[in-house]
This record gives C-alpha cells, sequence and structure tokens, in this order.
C-alpha cells in the first residue's frame, strides 16, 4: 500500500539528511514502485520519459505512432463523441465503436413499444437501414500546439485575479481567432496545469453520424446499476455508429447524398486476447480530475459534497425505480435518466470509500508538509509561503456555499425535471430583459423544441414525487440565510400539490400555450404559473445569496490553485511524474493487465468470462436477465474464432489512470491494434479523480472478442464483421521468431 510505503521512507528520512531531495518525490507523488503507471499525458508530448516508461512496460510503437501531425496516426483513428464520450474508427468506411451508455439516449429515441432497441437491440444490415441521430457528433483532434506565452502575455504580478482572468480571456480570443486553420476546421484553446499552461487544438467535428448496432441491454446494461462500478463485471458494454461525411470528405450536416466517411487511420483488431501483465494504452478524452487539491479540499469532498450529492439522488432513484418495476412504458421513458442519475450516485459513494480507505488525506497532509519543508529550504517563502493557509481559510469560508450550491444544482438543475424546464423559461426572462425581444424570440423557439422532446419521456406522476421529496431535503439542508423568504416555514407536499395541480410545466401541450404570444404577454402568464414561481424564487435566492460569495471565493481559490500548482513544478525534482488534471481533451494513460487485491484474502483475477454472466443469470430480472439465443450459444459452447480455450472472455481490468470522458476509449495493444473498450471502474479505486492509488485503481475494459462474438454469432451482423481489419499480433510474432531461430 501507498501509505505504508510512506511510512517506511519516513524513517530512511529520519535516518539519512541524504536522502531530503528524495522525499518530495517520493511523498508528493505517492507513487515510488509504480512510476511507470498513473497520469493522463497530452498526446503532442509523450517523446522522452512518457515514450521510455511505454517501451518499458512493452509497448513496440513509438511517440510518433500514437500522435503525428504530418502523417496518420493513432489520434486519428480517436474522436470525441458527443462531447461526453471516446470513441473510435474501426474500418475504413467511418465505422464507429463507442460504449452501449454513450450511445444510450440515441437507442432510447429510436426505441417504441413497437420496436424496443433497448430490449431487442438494433442491427443494420446494411447502409440505407442506419439511423441518423441529429445534433450527435463526432471531434477529431487534427493538431495540438503550445501557446502559453501567447495567453500569458501582458499578465503581471501587480494585476489581481479579476483582472489576469480578463487579459486571459481576451488573450485566448485572439489566438482562437488569429490562428490558422481551414474553414470547416475549429481552434479551441484550453488551460492545463491550473492555468501554468495553455494548448491550441485544431478539431474537426462531423455532424451525420448514424446508429448502426446496439445489443439487447440484457447484454450491453448487463447488471446495470447492481454491477456499475463494481468487478468482476461480465458487460458487453458496446454500441456502433458510423461517421458520414459530404462528398469531399468533410464535416456536413444530415443529407441523403452524404457518404461513409473514409479516415486517415482506423484501427485493426487483435483477435490474440489479453493476458496478465500485457502491455495496455487508453486513449480518450477523460473529462475532469482533481489530482492536486489540497487536504482540506479532500476533507471537504468526503464529510460535506459527496453526502449531499448522495442522499438528493437516493431520494430520486427510489422514487424512479419504483415507477419503473411497475409499469413498461415508464421504464422506456426513464432507462436513460434513470442510468444517469445512479452513475454518479454509485461513483460518489466508492469515491468517498476509497478516498477514506488510502488515507488520501492523511498523505497529501504529508505531501504539504514536504512542500513547505521544500519551499522554506529554497527560500520561496515570500512567493509560495502563504498558499496553503490562504487555502484552509478560503476552503472554510466557502463551505457553506458549496453546500448550498451543490443543493440547489442537483435540485433545480438535473434531479426534477419541471423545474429544469421552468428555469429554461427562467432563463428566458432573463433574455427578454437584458437583452430584448429578438432574444425572446431565438430562445422561446429553442426551448419549445428542445421541450417536445423532453415530455415524450415525462411522467408527471413521478416527477411530482421526486419534486416534494427533493423539496423536503432541500428546506431541511440548506442554511437559512440561502433560502428563499417562503420556503422558511414550507409545507413541502402542499406546496406539490399546487404545483402539479396548476402549472402549466406538466405537459407540451400547455407549456407551449403559455409561450405563445408576444414577450410582455408571456412573461405576465409565466409570473402568475405556480411552477414557475418556484424556480424562479428558488434562482433569485440562489442568484444573490449564494452565487456573488462562492464565485469570489472560486476565484481566489483558483488564483491559489495556479500558485500551488506552479510551486510543485519549480520545486519537485525534475523526473516527477507530475501530469495535467483531465480537462476533456485527447489523453493517453497506459499501464498494463493486472487483478488487484482489495482486501486482506481477496483477490481479483483480471478476466471475466461467459460463465460469470450464467452465474450471475435471473430470468426475467431487468439487470441479470439473458437473452435465450445467448443462453443456446454458451450451451453450445459456439463461440467460432473469439472463444480461447474453450471460454468466451468478455471483461478485463488494467492500471491504466480513466475517469469520467474515458467511456468508450480504445484500449490498444503493444503494437496499436484494439484490444478492447474502456467503460468503468472498479468501486475501490473511483477516487482516482482526486487520488490516484496504484494498489486499488483498475479501469474495466469490454474484451474486443466479446464485441465481436455478439456482432457475429448473435446478431449475425457479418457485413459489418467484413469491414473489420482483424489481426493477430502475437502469433506473428511467434512465427517471426520461430523463422529467425531456424536460420
Amino acid at each position: 500500500m501507498v501509505s505504508r510505503r510512506i511510512v517506511i521512507l519516513q524513517i530512511i528520512i529520519r535516518k539519512s539528511s541524504i536522502m531530503k531531495t528524495l522525499r518530495l518525490l517520493f511523498i508528493f507523488l505517492s507513487v515510488p514502485l509504480f512510476a511507470q503507471q498513473g497520469g493522463m499525458w497530452i498526446p503532442s508530448l509523450l517523446e522522452g520519459m512518457n515514450e521510455s516508461e511505454m517501451t518499458n512496460l512493452g509497448m513496440k510503437m513509438t511517440a510518433k505512432d500514437i500522435y503525428d501531425v504530418n502523417n496518420a496516426s493513432l489520434k486519428d483513428a480517436v474522436p470525441h463523441f458527443n462531447g461526453g464520450c471516446t470513441s473510435e474508427v474501426i474500418s475504413n468506411q467511418g465505422l464507429l465503436l463507442t460504449n452501449h451508455h454513450c450511445g444510450y439516449s440515441q437507442i432510447q429515441s429510436h426505441s417504441s413499444l413497437e420496436n424496443d432497441y433497448l430490449e431487442d437491440g438494433f442491427w443494420a444490415m446494411n447502409l440505407k437501414e442506419e439511423l441518423p441521430n441529429p445534433g450527435v457528433t463526432a471531434t477529431f483532434i487534427v493538431k495540438i500546439e503550445d501557446v502559453t506565452t501567447k495567453i500569458m502575455d501582458g499578465i503581471t504580478a501587480a494585476m489581481s485575479e479579476a483582472e489576469k482572468q480578463k487579459k486571459i480571456e481576451q488573450n485566448i480570443a485572439n489566438v482562437t481567432q488569429t490562428s490558422p486553420k481551414e474553414a470547416y476546421q475549429e481552434n479551441r484553446v484550453r488551460t492545463f496545469y491550473e492555468g501554468n499552461q495553455y494548448m491550441l487544438f485544431v478539431v474537426e467535428t462531423y455532424k451525420d453520424i448514424r446508429l448502426v448496432g446496439a445489443p439487447p441491454s440484457s447484454i450491453g446494461k448487463f447488471g446495470s446499476d447492481t454491477d456499475n462500478w463494481i468487478w468482476p463485471r461480465h458487460t458487453g458494454d458496446f454500441s456502433l455508429f458510423r461517421i458520414y461525411a459530404d462528398k469531399n470528405n468533410r464535416p456536413a450536416e444530415y443529407s441523403k447524398d452524404n457518404v461513409p466517411f473514409t479516415p486517415k487511420h482506423f484501427l485493426p483488431i487483435s483477435l490474440d486476447g489479453v493476458a496478465e501483465n500485457d502491455f495496455t494504452l487508453v486513449f480518450g478524452f477523460p473529462g475532469t480530475t482533481d489530482e492536486y487539491l489540497p487536504s482540506i479540499a479532500i476533507e471537504q469532498v468526503i464529510n460535506t459534497i459527496n453526502p449531499a450529492r448522495i442522499a438528493i439522488r437516493d431520494a430520486a432513484l427510489a422514487i424512479q425505480d419504483k415507477y419503473m418495476r411497475a409499469d413498461p412504458q415508464i421504464k422506456i421513458q426513464y432507462a436513460s435518466k434513470f442510468a444517469r442519475i445512479a452513475n454518479y450516485w454509485k461513483k460518489w459513494r466508492g469515491e468517498t470509500l476509497g478516498l477514506t480507505k488510502s488515507n488520501a488525506v492523511g498523505i497529501k497532509k504529508q505531501q504539504e508538509t514536504a512542500l513547505t519543508s521544500e519551499i522554506n529550504k529554497k527560500g520561496k517563502q515570500q512567493e509560495y509561503g502563504q498558499i496553503l493557509p490562504q487555502f484552509e481559510k478560503h476552503y472554510t469560508e466557502i463551505e457553506p456555499y458549496s453546500l448550498a450550491r451543490e443543493y440547489y444544482v442537483e435540485t433545480v438543475l438535473r434531479n426534477v425535471e419541471l423545474l429544469r424546464i421552468a428555469y429554461q423559461t427562467y432563463q428566458l426572462k432573463q433574455a427578454y430583459e437584458n437583452r430584448g425581444a429578438q432574444s425572446f424570440e431565438d430562445r422561446r423557439n429553442n426551448l419549445i423544441e428542445r421541450a417536445e422532446s423532453h415530455y415524450k419521456d415525462y411522467s408527471k406522476q413521478v416527477d411530482e414525487e421526486v419534486f416534494e421529496a427533493l423539496i423536503a431535503l432541500y428546506v431541511k439542508n440548506v442554511q437559512p440565510q440561502f433560502l428563499p423568504d417562503f420556503f422558511k416555514n414550507l409545507n413541502a407536499q402542499s406546496l406539490t400539490n399546487s404545483v402539479y395541480k396548476k402549472s402549466a410545466f406538466v405537459d407540451f401541450a400547455s407549456l407551449k400555450n403559455l409561450l405563445e404570444g408576444d414577450a410582455e404577454t408571456v412573461m405576465a402568464k409565466l409570473n402568475n404559473d405556480p411552477g414557475f414561481q418556484v424556480v424562479s424564487d428558488m434562482a433569485d435566492a440562489y442568484n444573490e445569496k449564494v452565487a456573488p460569495k462562492y464565485e469570489e471565493l472560486k476565484l481566489s481559490i483558483s488564483g491559489l490553485e495556479r500558485d500551488y500548482m506552479k510551486a510543485l513544478l519549480e520545486l519537485s525534482p525534475k523526473d516527477a511524474r507530475i501530469f495535467p488534471n483531465a480537462n476533456s481533451t485527447l489523453r493517453v494513460t497506459y499501464g498494463k493487465v493486472a487483478g488487484y487485491s482489495p482486501a486482506d484474502a481477496v483477490y481479483y483475477e483480471p478476466v471475466t468470462h461467459l460463465e460469470g454472466v450464467m452465474q450471475k443469470y435471473i430470468p426475467g430480472d431487468y439487470e441479470f436477465d439473458v437473452p435465450q439465443k445467448l443462453i443456446d450459444l454458451y450451451k453450445a459452447k459456439d463461440y467460432g474464432q473469439y472463444g480461447e480455450n474453450g471460454k468466451m472472455p468478455i471483461n478485463f481490468i488494467g492500471t491504466n489512470h480513466t475517469t469520467g470522458g474515458n467511456s468508450g476509449s480504445p484500449a490498444i495493444d503493444a503494437y496499436g491494434n484494439l484490444i478492447g473498450l474502456n467503460f468503468d471502474r472498479v468501486w475501490e479505486g473511483t477516487m482516482s479523480d482526486y487520488y490516484y492509488d496504484p494498489a486499488l485503481s483498475r479501469n474495466i475494459m469490454v474484451d474486443i472478442r466479446y464485441v465481436l462474438f455478439i456482432m457475429d454469432k448473435y446478431a449475425g451482423a457479418t457485413n459489418l464483421i467484413k469491414e473489420l481489419k482483424l489481426v493477430h499480433p502475437k502469433k506473428e510474432i511467434g512465427k517471426s521468431k520461430k523463422k529467425k531461430k531456424k536460420k
């Protein structure tokens, strides 16, 4: 365990002053025995340390094979899927592979009681059967360039934090507008190392993405919420889409005249499978991590923020689950929403357990002590000496505001659907008051268009019960000074009855009628609607009593984080492995296939098989039911070329450092071939967004052979199998070695 190694190291340090320079490296980074694993690295900067580490782990490629501006490389096969997940191109006709849960909303949107693709799966047997998905995108990275000098131009130490941020924003806008690109490309500037580095990304976004294939939820979501974040896992979490382009292979909106996209590179697929200690590279767009937060921030996550988030979603999920189990129509309507809410609810629970178990707070305090020692040793007290005391002050002050913000966001913007729609009309009112009638017209039309789709999957009965439960929690747990005045003596049941009997937000026809008329007429009708009154009072109270102070303190904390990161970069040993936090930009993480031991006398093997599905099988259960055809294939051991030693591998785990956004990321072998599809992390390691512990942190991947088995033997989609390039790199290497020996 990391914490035990630190204790041993401290004893050595006390005995030898020669070891002082190693103290910061070992205590701060906390990964002395796993120095080649963990981290989310910028692909354009892999040459040097990262390339050496990957080679030592068994990689046979070069850094240029992964990222190259002038030649096709792995980056050209890994697009950002719809802004939230990762995907990979697996054929020369733009066939796109991602997770089932990443394509879940699209699968659901095409489903009905008559054609329930969630229940039965969907497979297009030719191009004409592929289904369009308006609004879905696939974004490729064309080029990455360091523009730190340009972004920091004109920044001085004498500036206030607000002045610095304003100047930085101006510089970002200028670089974005003036940097060269093609007309169909886009420039984006992103910050790294908490504002100590800035990178320009040139991207191409394709907008005609069609659904090609998806297994039934009994395969693609097997284990559902019970198994989510859990190992061992037995889930075929994949779906297939296709990118379409115009006749010049460039991005275009949907058109029947568009043609399948021809990629610069697509991933060959290895049929050789995986074994313990095999090299794994996961390429993707991890969302957000905070690996360098101070100990007091982690304490707040454990003791204040996560408990609030979990309690709110506990209540919402229990109500939704009750209705979904009783009504097939509600089950379809709420399937995607329930999965989205449950995903991070369970993650936060595991995260809290992992942070506690790994002693993350204690380790970070040791790191802070070591950094303070280094600051004093180098005479940097004036520059960095007040950072940690200021962290303590600001985090203590922001805590009640952060708690109030979490309750507001989780209640109004995420979990009560009536409030979420009503909040959009609150924004409509603000647009009218601040920008006039034209802005009102534009927003109203967009709102009505979005709302029509929303109400297709809305149940007044479900939402009413969620509203009552969450408003009661809001009143109970948000400090009184942050509440709307009428909340202070509120009866949640009485308010709920009034809102859901009288508000126009309970169905689409009423809402559409509410929004008809000129701006003044609509505003008058809104102000008389009880649903709008509730959200308006809640939003006004938040915007007046919580947001200003929260944003003020958050800005100060952001400045401290930048200076803290600068201190770490400056004062850590030259070979320290300090990687930038995730920010939804393209990253590489590398490691090995490996089991782990989460508790005394417990060891988890790194690979699961179809036998495990049958052991978990519960007929008729919505989480653990199994299609009859899969049972028949299992009994016959009819695995085709995809099985191994009479068994069908399903999932495997590795030491790759992943997070949300890495869903759908390709797992790539030492030679650049696809071996799996990332989709989750283990329960014990979900704290890796704040603290990566190599003893516990494991990412979970679908074995690509299971994906092919389902496509081929289960679905009969041989038309798709024929598109793929299937290879045997291990066997080919073995043959080459034998030939050399004969010579």
